[in-house]
């Protein structure tokens, strides 16, 4: 009613102008359209303010109206909240069930334990990440039944083959590029003890535990119609004739007890490392010699190459002064790390994967030149020393440790956090399938830019009880895409004797890159510039039998212990982990010696 009073006030006091105190006497406002009359007391016939006064007083009343309405019509009632209760929980049958029923991350260590074996995603044109399949396409991990309930000391994946070092240091080899007729997993070189290998084009190299570098074909009809060597057995003096052809590759000139202890490779090269730090290339496909400055000889080629062998090592001398302590190799490049945290770099750069600007004019650098990271860190405060590399593809990563330092006018003993480390992972070469892991989508360059999402973590640890930098326990390439393992705090030590709210969980692992063959696991093909998480290897199977279904919940990786397999670890007492490995469009996770 107030508010009526006052609109109707206000109605008044508009219209008071057009009405005369005396009754008797009434005055007309004149217009500018009223002409002036002779006799004051004639009453003019008509005129626009009339009509606009009559317009005002209208107007007034219907928003007095208005007005009242929605002042005195009902406030909208907000909808009823409606209260979601938790979904129950089964009851728990032990202690070990109760651990499952409240940590997706406790359950997946334990199904690591109990269930050893090969997870693979990816394309399958190869029956490589399915063997028993024909699907094109495998887009969410999916177990390769040969290596269930084994263990592996590798394994490396290419589009149309794949290879694995059993637990007892034999390769295993299958995929179509192995055998049309018969991809599935078949042991092919026995008995060398080997502990690591790479791949190339048409070839895998493969290191022995005692040092001796063999390359075998992929083809397995390359295996049986190639020259075989004789194999002697120390417990006679007979000698017996190897049933797969392979080639050693032996560097000529190694000290007293000098091994090579690593090795890398990419389509067309491998690099070896020595026990002494020392840097050996060779070619390792027998299809093209290296072209690209990968070898790290300047003016090596085929028409240059030395006599003997096409896969003979060189020694690359731009090294030998310094204690190389770790190699990586893309496609066409090569990285070298030394013990001093610098890094030098060689071969393709065509997509800036050597961490320098693209000059059309040098598509390639054949001699090692070191990458000046003391330069990217001007001005930070920060003394960078590279601590890991990898590459793959026309990718090259860089793990490092930027330890905070006082400016040269700056005074230490006022500074703060001086000692701190920070770790970074830095990125150069080809993002336009989002390999950079920046978040950019580029098709070459400039420099190493910093992954943010995997740079400048922490975290605390409660054993220490402060706070400790997150780094990458790994990083591992592929030629689009990659994945990044966290060495984040972790643990692995509930046991009966602790509480049933002490629980196991892993570490942290992200996928980004190329998606265009499903391999970075997400069920999805749209590439990833950015890290991203993955649903846990079973697709969520075990969290829905814990009463966890529709719950969204993120793979962790198993790091390494010393358990016992099998359910309820009633099997053997071994080491073991969970890695990963990115190949040419494919993905595996596998249990580790």
């Amino acid at each position: 009613m107030l508010v009526r009073r006052i609109a109707l006030r206000q109605t008044s006091l508009l219209c008071h102008s057009f009405r005369s105190p005396n009754p008797a006497v009434r005055q007309w406002s004149r217009s500018i359209g009223t002409p002036r009359r002779g006799n004051n007391n004639e009453r003019p016939r008509g005129g626009i303010g009339g009509v606009l006064s009559g317009v005002a007083v209208a107007f007034a009343a219907g928003s007095a109206v208005l007005l009242y309405s929605s002042m005195t019509k009902d406030p909208i009632k907000p909808r009823e909240a409606a209260i979601e209760y938790e979904k129950d929980r089964p009851i728990p049958e032990s202690k070990e069930d109760h651990r499952d029923l409240i940590s997706s991350q406790h359950l997946q260590v334990k199904k690591s334990w109990e269930n050893p074996g090969v997870y693979a995603w990816g394309s399958n044109s190869g029956r490589v990440a399915a063997p028993d399949s024909t699907d094109t396409v495998v887009k969410t991990p999916r177990r390769i039944s040969y290596f269930d309930g084994q263990l592996l000391r590798d394994i490396k994946l290419d589009r149309e083959f794949g290879a694995a070092v059993t637990e007892n240091g034999d390769l295993v080899q299958w995929g179509t590029a192995f055998s049309v007729a018969n991809p599935a997993p078949a042991e092919t070189l026995k008995g060398k003890d080997l502990v690591k290998i790479e791949i190339s084009r048409d070839r895998v190299i493969a290191l022995g535990k005692n040092g001796t570098v063999y390359s075998v074909p992929v083809a397995g009809s390359d295996q049986s119609s190639g020259e075989k060597t004789h194999q002697s057995s120390w417990l006679s003096f007979w000698t017996s004739p190897e049933t797969v052809h392979y080639r050693e590759i032996k560097p000529q000139n190694l000290g007293w007890g000098e091994s090579i202890v690593d090795i890398a490779s990419g389509l067309e090269h491998t690099i070896l490392l020595s026990s002494k730090g020392r840097v050996f290339s060779a070619a390792a496909s027998t299809s093209d010699f290296p072209s690209k400055g990968q070898m790290g000889i300047p003016g090596l080629s085929w028409s240059t190459r030395p006599k003997g062998p096409y896969d003979m090592p060189h020694e690359i001398l731009s090294l030998k002064n310094f204690q190389v302590t770790k190699v990586a190799a893309g496609d066409y490049h090569s990285l070298a790390l030394d013990s001093d945290g610098h890094v030098f770099v060689f071969g393709d750069n065509t997509s800036g994967q050597l961490g320098f600007e693209v000059e059309p004019q040098y598509s390639f650098i054949d001699v090692p030149v070191p990458l000046p990271f003391n330069k990217i860190y001007s001005g930070s405060r920060q003394q960078p020393r590279v601590t890991s590399i990898a590459a793959g593809g026309a990718n090259s990563f860089f793990m490092v440790d930027a330890k905070r330092v006082a400016a040269p006018n700056e005074d230490a003993s006022a500074a703060r956090d001086l000692g701190r480390v920070t770790a970074d992972t830095w990125a150069c070469g080809s993002g336009i399938c989002g390999s950079l892991g920046t978040g950019k989508w580029t098709h070459i360059s400039l420099g190493p830019s910093k992954i943010k999402s995997l740079s400048g973590l922490y975290e605390w640890d409660e054993n220490t009880n402060s706070v400790i930098p997150i780094r990458l326990a790994r990083l591992s390439a592929g030629s689009t895409h990659a994945a990044a393992v966290m060495d984040n705090v972790i643990s692995v030590d509930a046991t009966d004797a602790s509480s049933h709210n002490d629980t196991n969980w892993g570490a942290d692992i992200l996928f980004w890159g190329g998606n265009e063959h499903y391999q970075l696991g997400t069920g999805k093909r749209n590439n990833t510039a950015l890290p991203t998480y993955i649903e846990p290897l079973d697709g969520g199977q075990g969290d829905a039998e814990k009463g966890r279904k529709g719950e969204q919940h993120r793979f962790q990786i198993t790091p390494r212990t010393t358990t016992r397999l099998g359910e309820n670890g009633t099997g053997r007492k071994v080491s073991i982990e969970q890695r990963v490995e990115c190949g040419r469009f494919v993905t595996a996770i596998y249990s580790g010696t």
